[in-house]
């Protein structure tokens, strides 16, 4: 579509980093306003922010070079330049979850409560994001000849040009709406802490196992090309999430 909104002499404006960047900064907002609603301080919220999304860009950042390794080690400073497009959701979510856990942990925050809080940030957060990756061409969808098929003609774009695909990153980014609006109306009916933070990471590898079949992205793939990494990270999660779910509301329903 078009991957630089505008350049100013040596100064570019990429389109999707402007999405990624509004994404979290829409995230924070709303996880603040929930922190307030729930007796939290915001400032805990602020804080455990700006570890999240520092990790969260390292560790989308690292997966996505990691699958497409030999392509940046002709030309390793292309890696920083995460501005033009190239980020695996996945890899953000297992990092910023590990640093965000540890943060939690380090202060003495209810970890369960917040991460209720911070859920449908993060849903939010990924919709928008996904916008800037189609807008990038990143994360394109296989050919196709259905009606809503997309077709890439700026050179700048990371998809193919001049070929229908599948929206991909428009499927994604509908799913995290779609999640997002999910788990701001399950918050009237919560019955226990930590069931809005599984119902999104359930929510969000079922549909991201589905989604991954209509993408034509080079990927890393497993048992006979069939499944790929984020199919299988996709699964597992998937199953721990549920198991998640009965027992943390077994463990409410008994205490």
């Amino acid at each position: 579509m078009h991957p630089l909104l505008f350049q100013f002499g040596s100064f570019s404006l990429h389109t999707y980093g402007l999405f990624v960047a509004t994404g979290f900064l829409l995230g924070i907002a709303v996880a603040l306003k929930e922190a307030k609603r729930k007796g939290e301080t915001p400032e805990n919220i602020l804080d455990l922010s700006f570890y999240i999304i520092l990790s969260g860009m390292i560790g989308s950042r690292l997966f996505y070079v990691i699958e497409h390794f030999d392509e940046y080690l002709q030309n390793p400073l292309e890696i920083i330049k995460f501005w033009k497009g190239g980020l695996v959701f996945y890899g953000g979510l297992i990092l910023a979850s590990i640093v965000g856990i540890w943060y939690l942990k380090k202060h003495k925050l209810n970890i369960l409560k917040i991460l209720d809080i911070i859920a449908p940030s993060v849903a939010i957060g990924h919709a928008i994001g996904r916008v800037g990756c189609f807008f990038a061409g990143c994360c394109y969808g296989r050919e196709t000849d259905l009606p809503w098929a997309v077709t890439f003609n700026d050179p700048q774009s990371l998809a193919p040009l001049g070929v229908p695909l599948h929206p991909t990153q428009l499927y994604s980014s509908l799913n995290a709406f779609f999640i997002f609006f999910v788990l701001i109306l399950m918050r009237r009916f919560q019955k226990f802490e930590g069931q809005i933070m599984t119902v999104y990471l359930i929510l969000y590898s079922v549909a991201r196992f589905i989604v991954e079949y209509f993408r034509g992205d080079p990927r890393k793939m497993f048992f006979g090309e069939f499944f790929s990494i984020a199919q299988v990270v996709s699964a597992g999660m998937a199953v721990l999430s549920i198991i998640l779910f009965f027992y943390l509301g077994k463990k409410s329903s008994v205490s």
